[in-house]
């Protein structure tokens, strides 16, 4: 468990410094000239291809099983490592209140960040799968 774990934060450290560059982008250059849904719309393949590739190549580095439990770990580590990070930075560095943020996520742009987390958390297991198929 402790290499799915290990997996899980490097998984999640990698996908959320790249997603922070390129959200930075899309906030002060995309967001402007296409509306704020145009630009997650165009950010969003970006984020899940690199999340597929980091995936894999976490994976294979740090040799973690195939099993469902392993993936399902380094998934769900990943995850909740990404929405507590998500949280604090719209907290500390937006100054929302906790209930700001997750009021937040009524907007149809959040919602379709939410579910591009949830592709990010299931990426590692639905690997596993397709190794199989």
């Amino acid at each position: 468990m402790a290499v799915a774990l290990k997996a899980g934060v490097l998984y999640f450290a990698i996908v959320f410094a790249a997603g922070f560059a390129l959200g930075a982008l899309r906030v002060m250059v995309i967001a402007p000239r296409l509306g704020e849904t145009g630009a997650v719309l165009l950010e969003l393949p970006v984020m899940l291809t690199l999340s597929w590739f980091v995936c894999a190549w976490l994976v294979r580095l740090q040799g973690v099983s195939a099993a469902a439990v392993p993936r399902i770990v380094m998934g769900a580590a990943a995850f909740v490592l990404l929405m507590a990070a998500e949280a604090g930075v719209s907290v500390f560095a937006f100054g929302r209140s906790p209930a700001e943020h997750f009021e937040a996520y009524r907007a149809a742009t959040a919602q379709i960040g939410l579910a591009a987390q949830v592709a990010f958390l299931a990426f590692p297991l639905l690997q596993a799968w397709l190794r199989r198929v």
